[in-house]
């Protein structure tokens, strides 16, 4: 009788959204998109995507094959974007007087580019003469493929992927450290997609009701899994190491702001220095600073580098975010966003630059190339252009384990946050978040982060000036951290790397390509199972 009663209740449901036209598909598609923005972090709210994908699907059944469809899967999009990441704006606001003119495309134009994806993903499905569950499969691959693309294509942005629903489900997230999260957000799409089938009154329903009790078993498998990987994670930290994450919370609109630079930098001092006087307490053996802490250059500074040696720990180091800047055999000044890592002496025994920039953040794309047609700067360097680094890179730090830096948004690309050649021991994120305040950017940027530690069996630790900062082991689970907005230390042990690499980190995302693979597949077998069945559709 439940069933019964859902599937008639989804055929009703189905028809009135197919039956949408114009406006009223568009408001509809438009609402989806919001929804599934819930299912992401900080809500987490991942059972709305069962209501968000079939719902979509049955607005595709009256839109046809064309222009329509895209439209809808668009405004699906632009919903999903919009409301997603509504907190890139905000970076603009931190000086409004010189970038207000750019608000428009930072609110809306940002999620209008986006969108672009599920817009092609809808109108090639309802280019495929495909039915029921076999075109659930083909809507979750596609919406798989799309993200990929997405991650990868004009610098790449994988950000508010379907897989981060599960980040407060850590067993379920375990899956990552195998296929990735593309592989997950697949697995997500797949699932929640399935009772779209109900609709189709040429769909056996005991098929389509056996298709979702499989793939909620499998999600079950997957979480116990993931807890059977968790029951064997232990706690064991590198001996001698204390870390100290220094997070000052100055405003993003202070920061730069000349009359505030010395009290910024005194109160990094101050932070860092706090408790070492106390002989019977334990210290430091390495301090952190977020992105960008300082607003000079550290090489060209010889009385402040002399005051950070002040405070660096006699056999550690302190380790910095800074602008770092030099010229080349040209005589032409470059100017990098950079991690330096200097000793008790005030020496730089270590420095890694940037390689992934934000662009019109950092860089303006194409500003060499069509330099009358971009006069724009970018709003992070202040009226010049960063320059990138060389990559992902393995750093050996005295009394540290080898270690990959990331600062600020390198850490959001999956399966590129290590050196090839050489595999740290942990991740470094040091990052400055302050440009979004008290949004979602934050949390999701702390949510993005984790899931690397379980991808590739690392350790991380993420430093921020504002939040969220803290310590994720190789399993994932959160050692210590600092909430948005706390002005505080963090003193903590390192957690130790997994002793061997996960599948992922050795395969990348070869697994999700497997995957989408079998989810064609069993697209295929779906609609062999039909064959002979006329290509359109029935509700009743």
């Amino acid at each position: 009788m439940p069933f019964s009663f859902l599937t008639t209740q989804c055929r009703r449901v189905a028809a009135r959204l197919a039956a949408l036209t114009g406006k009223g598909r568009a408001t509809a598609a438009f609402s989806l998109g919001v929804l599934a923005t819930l299912s992401q972090p900080p809500t987490d709210f991942g059972l709305l995507l069962v209501l968000a994908f079939p719902a979509l699907l049955w607005l595709l059944d009256g839109a046809g094959r064309g222009r329509a469809a895209f439209v809808t899967g668009w405004w699906f999009g632009f919903g999903y974007f919009l409301f997603g990441l509504y907190w890139i704006s905000f970076a603009l606001g931190t000086d409004a007087a010189r970038y207000w003119w750019m608000m428009p495309f930072a609110i809306a134009g940002v999620p209008a580019f986006l969108a672009l994806w599920p817009g092609l993903v809808a109108l090639a499905l309802n280019r495929l003469p495909l039915r029921g569950l076999a075109r659930c499969l083909a809507f979750a691959g596609l919406w798989s493929v799309a993200e990929w693309l997405r991650g990868h294509l004009l610098t790449g942005f994988p950000w508010h992927l379907i897989g981060y629903t599960w980040d407060g489900a850590l067993p379920v997230l375990q899956a990552t450290a195998v296929i990735g999260i593309y592989g997950l957000s697949l697995l997500t799409v797949v699932v929640t997609t399935l009772p779209a089938a109900l609709s189709d009154s040429e769909e056996p329903l005991r098929r389509a009701w056996a298709a979702i009790g499989a793939g909620v078993g499998l999600f079950v498998v997957i979480g116990g899994l993931g807890a059977l990987r968790l029951a064997q994670a232990t706690d064991e930290t590198v001996p001698g190491v204390l870390l100290r994450l220094v997070q000052p919370a100055i405003e993003q609109n202070l920061k730069w702001q000349p009359a505030e630079r010395e009290a910024n930098f005194q109160r990094h001092l101050i932070m860092s220095a706090a408790g070492l006087s106390d002989a019977a307490a334990a210290h430091p053996t390495h301090i952190f600073w977020p992105e960008t802490a300082i607003t000079f250059y550290v090489e060209q500074d010889a009385p402040r580098r002399i005051a950070m040696a002040g405070v660096t720990p006699e056999d550690g180091l302190l380790l910095i975010g800074a602008p770092r800047s030099a010229i080349d055999s040209d005589r032409v000044r470059h100017y990098w966003n950079a991690m330096l890592a200097l000793d008790h002496s005030g020496r730089t025994v270590a420095s890694y630059d940037k390689a992934h920039l934000v662009p019109f953040g950092e860089y303006v794309p194409l500003r060499t190339a069509l330099p009358d047609w971009l006069p724009l700067s970018s709003v992070a360097g202040r009226g010049v252009d960063f320059s990138a680094g060389s990559g992902p890179a393995t750093i050996h730090l005295p009394g540290l384990p080898p270690v990959s830096p990331l600062i600020c948004y390198e850490v959001i690309f999956p399966g590129a946050v290590t050196d090839g050649g050489e595999r740290p021991q942990w991740l470094l994120n040091l990052t400055n978040d302050a440009w979004y305040g008290h949004t979602a950017g934050p949390h999701q940027h702390f949510a993005i982060a984790r899931v690397r530690a379980v991808e590739e069996g690392l350790p991380l630790v993420r430093v921020a000036n504002t939040g969220i900062s803290g310590v994720v082991d190789g399993w994932g689970r959160i050692t210590a951290a600092l909430a948005l907005g706390r002005r505080a230390n963090l003193d903590t042990p390192l957690p130790v790397a997994l002793a061997e690499p996960t599948p992922y980190a050795r395969f990348g995302d070869a697994g999700w390509a497997i995957l989408v693979l079998a989810v064609g597949f069993l697209a295929w077998a779906a609609r062999q199972l039909r064959d002979g069945t006329p290509n359109r559709k029935n509700y009743s």
